[in-house]
């Protein structure tokens, strides 16, 4: 087959210079190939605000960090995303304007100061619900915090902007907007380390306002989470001017603060405050601010508060406070003691709260594990299992049979395991996924040939290895030796099973480890490959900063890590690690000798930076791929690298992706050397050609960030992790193996077709409800992929292309006249048509497919052609029966104004049954022999009813007429009479009594029960048995019988009868045809 090639990549190259990730792809044509979410939602992620409309509890807006915003009307029953067409994922707060619920705020950029946060991009506003979404600014805000609208005044809104985590400047504090978001004001704040973390109001006077300043930096190697600039700050003036609040306040360095309002009592103002060293406490005033007293030293713990910190005020209890927390904290008596909220069976890791002001007893929480109701008090809770947001940091995939496995290690939700697909008609559910290993997973790894053998490991190092058939973990962690120093493994760090061994697997702190027995023993086959440096010796927030200063290592990964590995599997023991400080090592001899490459070296690529990946050559030893990072430097670029010689020298192969588009993983095709895909934090990406040239597949996927990709090579699928929306596959991703960048295609193609499993999908629910969560199973059957170069025209699209140019070129447009108008309307659409063929050359079933430019996917369902007969109103093909595993063909054509085309193909393709059964079944030589009886006997039997149908109206129509004679004739009435009781007891016997059938009585079978009986025997891949196969003949027995009676009826009474009714001047009846002169 000649290759297909890149569409559209001759537009303007200026669309992918631009730095702005929301620019797709030029060619939409790939849209066709979607990729399929296969969740889960089981233990969903992490929740950044949640939002209760005023006016209706059911109706709830949730800002999830690192997956858009959703919204329920049903109070959780079932969620639509309402932010996917968006440039940015990552939300950190929503609000909803008191005065106009239906208009709806979000700020971009969740508030954490996390190692693995994403950005945003401004402040959005929707005057619909949701439905639209206009970017109203703060662009470079990159995390906001709080968004308030005035709560008389629409136009007055207020953003607490933290600012970038990873640099300095970009825009920071307190901002304000009196026309509705159009302009902005900073009102607060003016420095390049310092944003603004939380803003409240008071609620008997809006112009009275506090908010909190936050003073933070994260790099790759430390964090700092406060300063100076952090602080309390108040407004009494709407926000024009702000006072810096300091009576009662600590003046040692402050880190992450979280305000709260008693709604009881405004003039009580509570602040969790954090301190040096991960200390804190909770403070309050009890006059709007001016003062301030320690109430205890209860602060946000573990990952530390720069995680936490956020502080809500009971609108039911006064005095009653609650801290989100790993544990939500809650006081009784304005923060002076503290304890756990029950969170029996919940989540951990608490972000967000929401109050029902009519409900005392309820509470909405959202947290790392996604959202949890409670109707008393925190007694019980409820999860919401049905938002798939889980953010996947790495994956695996096996080989088990028939459908592979997906691996996953999650954003503080563990490991997971779960099926590529099921068999049922259901879909993938929540009860097909497990954890398979606890805390933050990370990379799961797979043993090729034993998919009941795999690895997970928890954050820094905790690799264990998996039976899948006990479902134990044994921690095989490599240890350091007596008298070493501690292992510093990064917080994701790289395994590795050795394509030449798969009991071989290596695995990384700032070494390298090979293990020969899959974990049990380990041997270092390296020194320590980074620069080893002290970590807090290096420049944070633009200098080297003081022991005395806030640093919190803590929330850190260790530092000089090895972060990915690679060995060829060409040559044995040539072997490449990459590290988090600018280093690739290679080894060509399984580790006794290391050679060291300085990534600053390489022209053009920062010296910083971290290597995300790097993969070897499936094709030839010296080639190898890297994705390097820089974004903990405020450095989004593409870094994708190649070598051709074990990587002593490298070349730049972004291509034209977009300026600001960071890289996480590679993967490359194992058929095709130069078909790449690139796992972005903004979209898949692939190229045809080895990096020259690069294209977004858009197709079922919402702005998301996608951490790693692998391919099941089996399935030729493409699968993917992404950070806040699950797994996503792209299923049989071989079509793109035709794409070539060299010019434009002008031929219709029909890609080679992927062997079909034959079953019959199970039905195993009941009646689950709206709120079950499944994810879908790819299309049933044999897919097949086309593609068309440009649409099959119509008349009505070729006229209206005309006038296009007509109307281009300032020309006038003629009317196209009355009789071209009519042509238009009365114009069958022109259509794609598959034909499908069996091993004989036997048409078997032909399926119609979408005529429009692009490629296209279509499902056939491996049944055939139904032959039970069509009615006048039928059109195309109905569903007929399964058909036989065998080898079958394909043809793809164009069918326009009758006349058919053909454009590609044939190609040929296997059905295959996907399980042999317990029993024995029909033979297909049975199977094939039965189905031409059975579609024999549909036919014969709708003819007769239909025929049967209509002699009862014949007859009574002339009923009708006898009453319209011009004269009498009692004894032709009666004889009408009798015919009609005679139709009525062979209508009986062919529907069953009408009386019976009323209240549910049993009645003899009719030729329509034993039809449905012997339907069954087609309905499984057994065959039928002896009971179908003697229904069926029962069934034409007394069909035939039924059959001679109507015959004599129809073919002989009935028209006897209107002869005589018309020689007696009856009017003309229905079913006479055409009046003679």
């Amino acid at each position: 087959m000649k290759n297909i090639v890149f569409l559209l990549l001759l537009a303007s190259a200026n669309l992918f210079a631009q730095d702005n990730h929301s620019l797709t792809s030029p060619d939409d044509s790939f849209a066709g190939l979607k990729f399929r979410n296969i969740g889960p939602a089981f233990t969903s992620g992490r929740i950044a605000d949640i939002a209760i409309h005023p006016e209706n509890n059911n109706i709830w807006y949730v800002a999830v960090g690192s997956g858009g915003v959703w919204k329920t009307t049903n109070a959780g029953v079932t969620w639509t995303p309402i932010f996917d067409s968006q440039p940015v994922y990552s939300i950190g707060c929503v609000s909803i304007d008191p005065n106009n619920p239906n208009t709806v705020w979000v700020g971009t950029g969740e508030d954490v100061g996390g190692r693995h946060v994403g950005i945003g991009d401004g402040v959005y506003k929707s005057t619909d619900g949701g439905q639209h979404w206009k970017n109203m600014g703060l662009k470079s805000s990159e995390h906001i915090a709080r968004i308030i609208i005035h709560p008389d005044h629409s136009n007055v809104v207020y953003v607490a902007a933290q600012g970038p985590l990873w640099n300095k400047g970009g825009e920071r504090g307190i901002y304000k907007s009196v026309d509705g978001g159009e302009q902005w004001k900073r009102v607060l704040g003016d420095d390049d380390w310092t944003g603004a973390t939380d803003l409240v109001i008071d609620p008997r006077d809006p112009d009275w306002m506090y908010a909190a300043t936050w003073q933070r930096h994260r790099n790759v190697a430390a964090y700092m989470g406060g300063g100076p600039g952090s602080g309390i700050h108040r407004s009494r003036d709407g926000g024009e001017s702000w006072e810096k609040l300091t009576e009662g306040i600590p003046t040692s360095n402050l880190g992450k603060i979280g305000l709260a309002v008693s709604p009881q009592d405004p003039d009580r103002v509570y602040a969790a405050i954090e301190l040096d060293r991960r200390t804190g406490g909770v403070f309050m005033s009890t006059d709007r601010g001016t003062t301030w007293v320690k109430q205890s030293n209860t602060v946000s713990g573990a990952t530390g508060p720069h995680y936490y910190q956020e502080l809500y005020a009971s609108p039911h209890a006064e005095g009653r406070i609650y801290l989100m927390d790993v544990r939500i904290q809650v006081s009784d008596d304005h923060g002076k003691t503290f304890r756990r909220l029950k969170e029996d069976k919940k989540h951990s890791d608490n972000h967000a709260m929401a109050f029902r002001c009519d409900d005392p007893g309820y509470l909405l929480i959202g947290t790392d594990g996604g959202i949890y109701e409670s109707f008393d008090g925190a007694e019980t809770w409820r999860f919401i299992g049905n938002l798939p947001v889980t953010q996947y940091y790495k994956l695996a995939v096996d080989d088990h049979e028939p459908f592979y496995f997906v691996y996953g290690g999650t954003q503080d939700n563990g490991s997971h395991g779960g099926p590529s697909r099921t068999d049922n008609e259901h879909g993938i559910s929540n009860a097909d996924w497990s954890i398979i290993l606890g805390a933050d997973g990370h990379q799961a790894a797979t043993e090729p040939g034993n998919p009941d053998i795999m690895y997970a490991e928890t954050q820094q190092g905790g690799l264990h290895r998996i039976d899948r058939i006990t479902g134990e973990q044994v921690l095989i962690m490599p240890q350091p030796g007596e008298g070493e120093g501690p292992e510093r493994f990064n917080w994701d760090s790289p395994v590795l099973v050795s394509p030449h061994n798969p009991a071989r697997i290596y695995f990384a702190s700032h070494r390298v480890w090979r293990s020969d027995n899959r974990g049990d023993s380990w041997t270092s086959i390296s020194g320590d490959l980074t620069r080893d440096q002290e970590r807090l010796s290096l420049s944070i927030m633009g200098k080297q900063q003081s022991w005395d200063n806030p640093w919190d290592l803590n929330a850190m990964s260790e530092y000089n890590t090895i972060t990915s590995l690679a060995e060829s599997p060409i040559q044995e023991g040539l072997i490449y690690a990459g590290t988090d400080d600018g280093l690739i090592q290679v080894t060509e001899d399984g580790g006794q000798n290391w050679r060291r490459l300085e990534i600053g070296s390489i022209k053009g690529i920062p010296s910083t930076a971290f290597v995300n990946d790097l993969r070897a050559d499936l094709f030839d030893a010296m080639t190898v791929y890297a994705a390097l990072d820089n974004h903990k430097f405020g450095d989004y670029k593409p870094y994708v690298l190649k070598s051709t010689d074990a990587g002593r020298s490298w070349t730049y192969i972004g291509g034209d992706l977009p300026e600001k588009l960071l890289v996480w993983r590679l993967v490359q095709d194992h058929v095709k050397k130069d078909l790449l895909f690139a796992a972005t934090e903004y979209g898949i990406y692939f190229t045809p050609d080895g990096g020259n040239k690069w294209i977004k597949l858009k197709g079922g996927v919402p702005t998301i960030s996608f951490r790693d990709l692998t391919i099941q090579r089996r399935e030729n699928d493409l699968v993917c992790a992404s950070f806040g929306r699950g797994f996503f596959i792209l299923d049989d991703y071989s079509p793109l193996r035709e794409v070539s960048a060299s010019g434009l295609s002008n031929k219709p193609t029909l890609f080679p077709v992927k062997d079909a499993w034959l079953y019959v999908p199970r039905s195993i629910l009941g009646g689950p409800g709206a709120s079950y969560y499944a994810a879908e199973n790819p299309l049933f059957g044999a897919i097949f992929t086309y593609y068309l170069p440009e649409d099959i025209p119509s008349l009505k699209s070729e006229r209206q292309k005309k006038e296009k140019n007509l109307n281009k070129e300032g020309q006038d447009i003629p009317f196209p006249g009355w009789e071209k108008l009519d042509a238009e309307k009365l114009q069958k659409a022109p259509e794609i048509r598959l034909t499908i063929k069996d091993a004989q050359g036997d048409l078997v079933n032909t399926i119609i497919g979408k005529a429009s430019k692009g490629i296209h996917r279509i499902g056939w369902n491996l049944r055939s052609a139904s032959k039970r007969g069509i009615r006048w109103e039928e059109e195309g093909s109905s569903r007929g029966p399964m058909i036989i595993p065998g080898t079958y063909t394909v043809e793809l054509a164009k069918a326009v104004d009758g006349e058919l085309t053909e454009l590609s193909g044939p190609q040929p393709f296997e059905v295959k049954p996907l399980y042999r059964g317990a029993l024995e079944g029909a033979s297909d030589e049975e199977r094939t022999a039965f189905k031409n009886e059975m579609e024999a006997f549909q036919q014969d039997h709708l003819a007769t009813s239909l025929e049967l149908d209509k002699s009862v109206k014949r007859i009574k129509a002339m009923q009708a007429a006898v009453l319209r004679l011009d004269r009498e004739a009692k004894e032709l009435e009666l004889r009408i009479h009798k015919t009609a009781e005679q139709l009525k007891d062979l209508y009986a016997l062919m529907h069953g009594s009408p009386s019976a059938g009323e209240v549910g009585e049993s009645r003899p079978p009719t030729p329509e029960n034993r039809l449905n009986v012997a339907l069954n025997g087609l309905a499984t891949t057994y065959g039928p048995t002896e009971m179908h196969m003697q229904s069926l003949e029962t069934g034409k027995s007394e069909l035939a019988k039924l059959k001679q009676r109507l015959a004599e009826i129809a073919d002989m009474v009935l028209p006897k009868l209107e002869k005589e009714l018309q020689d007696a001047g009856a009017p003309w009846i229905e079913g006479q045809g055409l009046i003679k002169e």
